[in-house]
């Protein structure tokens, strides 16, 4: 018993760990969802303090608390949003709809650490309240403060937001540091001219260079859709509180708690111009992560070429070589595997199945709330973590020390009779596949044919068949 203290909710008594900040609600959450052992993430905790520190100095302008309760519950909430107490939000990720007991975590957490600040005791709730707006008696209670002018429905929502908001910003930098190791690559590569290939057939010639620019330049274009996909999420359903009358929030509360947010950000949230529409939808959410799924998908393609391209090294492409990490198996001595590309494949595959996830939790909305949030939170930042961290390692670990097989590519290309391609000009469609039927049958080169048969001379043949004018782009 000395291990524990009594609190006690709309329900009744509950017996909450002695030393834990959080309150008899997230005890009651931990005792009915011991579901997966997974929880919602710093970043989303960090939303919550910073949503919880904004309505502190928001009701404080609005004389809804005084000076040393606000304070005290600023203070908490500056704690959570440093990750202080992450090891206190103990709710699964798989809890009560639309996120109460993840709202009641954080009430909790910042209401008896404030306690604490003020020189009371953990659970030390208790206080008549002179007037029924504001609490003037000092202590700091999880629901009539902490959540003052806030609901479950509209603080979980915007939490989302402001976590999805910080975790595209982050990822965006992640895929700006990977495309700057593609074009590097693409400048390293650009004299190693090579075949191109098309359904995995020999086509024309390009050069490494090229292939390697045009996945720096995917990268680019979905770091350019991530950024418009995140003013969506500038909008925040925050001040709506239950359905979006903004029921028991202040007049100016609204807009201040907005600003506060912005402030505490650095970022520009404006509040939604209808409350109603903005806190049924998550549809900003689902924009996010139907583009996170478009990017993994492009992830998935640039994984799979490097894997085809470094094949081998003795019976596949073996164009470039990947670098070598870790041993590729247990029983083949000398195997060495693409893991880093294999494990970015693996990474695309999450996403794309977090994207299902969201998908149907936001086609779950229900009139004025969607109580599907938390699983909609989870499955999106964990699509932005995996993303981020994933990209960086794929970046240092694997691109950044790609090398050219120059002479591999040397020799495929030269023998590639597909490039006389650039001879239908001069001798015809027709009579050029039949050129290249004939080269591939007799395993001779294109020059070699046309030369043999005098159908060009030297001079027009070397002008027709330059290497590096083949692979250079005409724009």
């Amino acid at each position: 018993m000395d291990d524990y203290r009594e609190e006690k909710d709309s329900l009744g008594i509950v017996k909450v760990p002695k030393e834990a900040y959080y309150g008899a609600q997230t005890q009651r959450a931990r005792e009915n969802f011991p579901i997966s052992g997974l929880r919602l993430q710093p970043l989303f905790i960090k939303a919550q303090g910073t949503i919880k520190a904004a309505a502190a100095k928001a009701n404080l302008e609005e004389g809804r608390l005084d000076a040393e309760t606000s304070a005290a519950i600023f203070q908490a909430a500056e704690e959570v949003r440093a990750g202080e107490w992450d090891n206190q939000f103990v709710v699964d990720a798989y809890q009560a709809g639309g996120g109460t007991s993840q709202n009641m975590n954080a009430n909790e957490v910042i209401a008896n650490r404030a306690l604490e600040i003020l020189g009371k005791g953990r659970g030390d709730y208790a206080c008549v309240h002179p007037d029924a707006h504001v609490n003037l008696c000092h202590s700091v209670h999880p629901n009539d403060d902490v959540n003052r002018a806030q609901s479950t429905n509209d603080t979980i929502h915007a939490a989302t937001q402001i976590a999805a908001v910080e975790g595209a910003q982050i990822l965006c930098d992640a895929l700006t540091e990977v495309l700057v190791i593609f074009e590097q690559k693409s400048a390293e590569f650009k004299d190693v001219i090579k075949s191109g290939r098309t359904h995995l057939q020999d086509t024309v010639p390009m050069t490494l260079g090229q292939e390697f620019g045009a996945y720096g330049e995917v990268l680019k274009t979905h770091r350019t859709h991530i950024h418009a996909a995140m003013a969506d999420l500038l909008v925040l359903p925050l001040g709506g509180t239950a359905i979006g009358t903004s029921i028991n929030a202040g007049e100016k509360y609204t807009q201040r708690v907005v600003e506060v947010v912005s402030e505490l950000t650095d970022n520009a949230f404006t509040v939604a111009p209808n409350l109603f529409a903005a806190m049924q939808n998550m549809d900003s959410s689902l924009t996010l992560s139907s583009t996170l799924r478009n990017l993994a998908v492009s992830l998935t393609k640039i994984a799979n070429d490097l894997r085809l391209l470094s094949s081998g090294p003795t019976t596949g492409f073996a164009e470039i070589n990947l670098p070598a990490v870790q041993p590729g198996s247990s029983i083949m001595p000398g195997k060495v595997n693409p893991v880093m590309a294999e494990m970015l494949n693996m990474i695309a595959y999450q996403v794309v199945g977090n994207d299902v996830v969201v998908t149907g939790g936001v086609q779950g909305g229900q009139l004025e709330v969607n109580v599907m949030m938390p699983v909609i939170a989870y499955n999106l930042l964990n699509s932005l973590y995996i993303l981020t961290e994933g990209l960086r390692t794929f970046g240092t670990r694997c691109v950044a020390g790609i090398t050219a097989n120059v002479e591999r590519c040397r020799a495929y290309y030269e023998h590639n009779p597909v490039i006389a391609t650039a001879l239908s000009p001069h001798l015809g469609y027709l009579k050029t596949a039949e050129l290249v039927k004939e080269a591939y049958e007799r395993s001779i080169s294109i020059r070699e044919l046309v030369l043999e048969k005098g159908l060009l001379d030297a001079a027009t043949l070397d002008k027709a068949l330059d290497f590096k004018q083949l692979s250079s782009s005409k724009e």
